[in-house]
């Protein structure tokens, strides 16, 4: 194989690994980001929540949720592992305990009342 080819075709592998990556990591915070909405109902239950963003964080592994409440607008952020695991939840007053975080995950995250409350849904 020539040398012009054999470069031609270890620019179309690493063309093709970086793409399954992007596309990896895509997948991963779109997951992310619904995890972290989904659980907005459960934080913030009172009727009239209204999304305005959901989104990566600023911190990696982080995605931060923002919604108005009542005419004042709140945040929350989820903090994950190097998957879709969720480590810690917190909002702008106080952060889930061990115990509530489990819950919240055990008994409302895993079952299908969370995609139906799915504030992005509506």
């Amino acid at each position: 194989m020539k040398p012009a080819h054999r470069w031609l075709l270890a620019a179309a592998i690493a063309a093709g690994f970086l793409g399954g990556l992007v596309a990896c990591q895509d997948t991963l915070r779109r997951e992310r980001v619904a995890i972290c909405r989904r659980a907005l109902p459960a934080v913030a239950p009172e009727p009239g929540i209204r999304l305005l963003r959901a989104a990566p964080g600023p911190a990696a592994d982080t995605v931060r949720v923002d919604y108005l409440d009542g005419g004042h607008q709140h945040w929350l952020t989820c903090r994950f592992d190097a998957g879709s695991t969720l480590l810690a939840l917190a909002t702008e007053s106080d952060s889930l305990s061990g115990p509530a975080l489990y819950m919240l995950k055990r008994f409302y995250l895993d079952t299908p009342d969370a995609v139906a409350g799915d504030p992005d849904a509506h």
